[in-house]
């Protein structure tokens, strides 16, 4: 009975002495706990004084609130159409090439055409880099009195990243013919393999042209700019009243003309006047006097 007694005596003393010790652990841990949480906040705030923002986003983890996601390249195709009217297209003209040779763009096409003598009319497609296509945009609507303005913009990002990914492709497939190529021994396989290859170069270098194709038309915007003059509204003015000068050379160049026509009239009716005169001379003195005669004779008498 007494060694039943000692022995849960220290089975309880085992276990109050286990207890304590748990107790004391925890209440360390629970205080160290407390003691990195307070030097994590004090290399916090330190951290946020003199360190850049970009360090202290990159010192968050993973998928937290901070971290910045890729934003993905966007691609566009821009263009636009202006009509101006200005008074002197010429000049115009001169302003927009420095303008826009200026921005680092270029004229690629220019068509000048003048009117009646009166007017100037030109026609230019102008390629500005799209960071000064706005800027350049409402500089040229600027230059005169503004008569039409049409701009589009296409998005393209994803016609270039589909170029983009089958180009790699079609490198990798033409580099495994030639690979293949390498490793060839017989004439009909390398035929084979000549004719693969030529093949997916060809479509490698139709994807290539896309892409710098597509890479100039979104990097350069389009401007097509027609530059017009007035019309000319006090001549007009002028030749719908005309003064006393006006009349008389308008009535002199009708006599003239009348005059001339008459002389071409009489020109072509002279050799019937001239067949006329003639008949009637050899009437009036030839057979009229011999008409007469005879009517003053009279009938000759009969004899019985």
């Amino acid at each position: 009975m007494r060694a039943r007694l000692r022995f849960a005596a220290v089975v309880l003393m085992a276990s109050l002495a286990l207890a304590g010790c748990g107790s004391g652990a925890s209440n360390g841990s629970s205080a160290d706990s407390k003691e990195a949480a307070a030097g994590e906040a004090a290399a916090g705030g330190a951290a946020k004084g003199p360190a850049p923002d970009s360090a202290h986003a990159g010192a968050q983890p993973p998928g937290g609130k901070g971290q910045q996601t890729a934003v993905p390249q966007t691609h566009v195709i821009r263009t636009a159409e202006l009509h101006v009217e200005v008074k002197d297209a010429t000049a115009a003209l001169a302003s927009v090439r420095t303008a826009v040779e200026g921005a680092g763009g270029h004229v690629a096409d220019e068509s000048t055409e003048r009117i009646d003598d009166t007017q100037v009319t030109s026609r230019v497609v102008l390629r500005v880099p799209q960071d000064r296509y706005a800027t350049l945009l409402t500089e040229l609507a600027g230059t005169g009195k503004l008569l039409s303005r049409k701009a589009d913009a296409k998005d393209v990002t994803g016609q270039v990243v589909d170029v983009e990914s089958r180009i790699a492709t079609q490198r990798a497939s033409v580099a495994r013919v030639r690979a293949l190529m390498d490793r060839a021994e017989q004439l009909s396989d390398v035929v084979t393999l000549e004719g693969e290859l030529s093949r997916r170069q060809a479509e490698l270098e139709s994807l290539l042209a896309q892409q710098a194709s597509l890479k100039d038309r979104t990097t350069m915007a389009t401007i097509t700019l027609e530059l017009s003059e007035p019309e000319k509204k006090e001549q007009a003015k002028t030749e719908d009243d005309p003064g006393f000068l006006d009349a008389l050379s308008g009535g002199w160049n009708a006599l003239v003309t009348t005059l001339r026509w008459i002389v071409v009239v009489l020109g072509a009716a002279a050799p019937f006047l001239l067949a006329f005169a003639v008949a009637y001379a050899v009437w009036r003195f030839l057979v009229r006097p011999r008409l007469r005669g005879r009517t003053a004779r009279g009938p000759a008498p009969r004899k019985d």
